[in-house]
């Protein structure tokens, strides 16, 4: 009984981690808003993060951040990345082994070197090398259609602000989604559930001004790496929150060009502008030094 609570426990954080909450009760609010979006979503998150936390083990990479779930959140997303881009199949599941596996050993590589923080990084270039596996090699794989969303022309100002919320786990289909993403972080710390709030407002103005179509504003894909930016950066001075809108409107603008190139963004969008924001501090206290 006591592995089996330590386990749940590991593949809890393991889901919270993904908006920075080592917290396993967040990552269970966060698994529910998964299943009330679609059930498949949230079977492939517990798969990936299972085999994702288990290469860790048995590459014995250290135990504290296996069990703060550091080795479980990149997992959880190309779990849901594989049900959002692949059509569910045997080859798809093997997909899913080989892209968490994969996200595992990046994120490795990572904690290894103290330049840049590796973040969602292993997940993204992990589910990137996949769909271009898929799209040279297995094309029958991918998905004809990569996301739903609401066709409507008029601005849902609740419904970005939510889907915003959802979106950083893909999540687009249902405001309850976020909401329950909001609640899991907010169970961990008040202070990130602020900073939530302010990384899925703070782009929809902008994204308003730079002319974003309001489908792309209502599915919550202008908001998802704010939220993801602001956390990681906001602290509790006012000048960290300086420092996280900045990265937030960053991301937006990058979210923005991505998509108008073609580009599946996932991510990237965070993990630069957050880059480009603690280089930037690095500099000025290099300076101030």
């Amino acid at each position: 009984m006591v592995f089996i609570h330590n386990l749940l426990l590991i593949l809890g954080r393991g889901i919270g981690q993904v908006m920075f909450q080592n917290n396993a009760l967040s990552g269970l609010f966060m698994l529910i808003g998964i299943f009330l979006n679609s059930w498949q979503m949230g079977i492939l998150a517990v798969c990936g993060n299972i085999i994702s936390t288990l290469t860790a083990h048995f590459s014995g990479y250290k135990y504290d951040d296996i069990k703060n779930g550091l080795y479980g959140f990149n997992g959880t997303l190309v779990g849901i990345a594989v049900g959002v881009f692949l059509q569910l199949s045997v080859g798809s599941l093997i997909m899913l082994i080989i892209a968490s596996a994969l996200s595992t050993w990046i994120a490795y590589f990572f904690n290894q070197q103290r330049l840049i923080p590796g973040f969602t990084a292993p997940f993204i270039l992990a589910v990137w090398g996949m769909l271009g596996v898929c799209s040279w090699l297995i094309p029958d794989l991918l998905s004809v259609s990569y996301t739903v969303i609401d066709t409507t022309q008029n601005i849902n100002y609740f419904q970005a602000f939510c889907l915003g919320i959802g979106q950083v786990m893909f999540q687009g289909n249902t405001i309850l989604s976020g909401l329950c993403f909001l609640i899991g972080i907010l169970i961990n710390s008040r202070k990130a559930s602020l900073y939530t709030i302010l990384g899925a407002l703070l782009p929809i103005p902008l994204a308003i001004l730079l002319e974003v179509d309001a489908t792309d504003l209502n599915a919550g894909l202008m908001g998802y790496n704010g939220v993801l930016c602001a956390i990681a950066l906001g602290g509790t001075g006012w000048k960290s929150g300086v420092w996280a809108g900045c990265s937030v409107l960053l991301s937006t603008v990058l979210q923005i060009l991505g998509m108008s190139l073609g580009i599946t963004t996932l991510t990237a969008p965070f993990v630069i502008s957050v880059w480009i924001i603690l280089m930037i501090q690095k500099v000025i206290r290099t300076q101030n030094n």
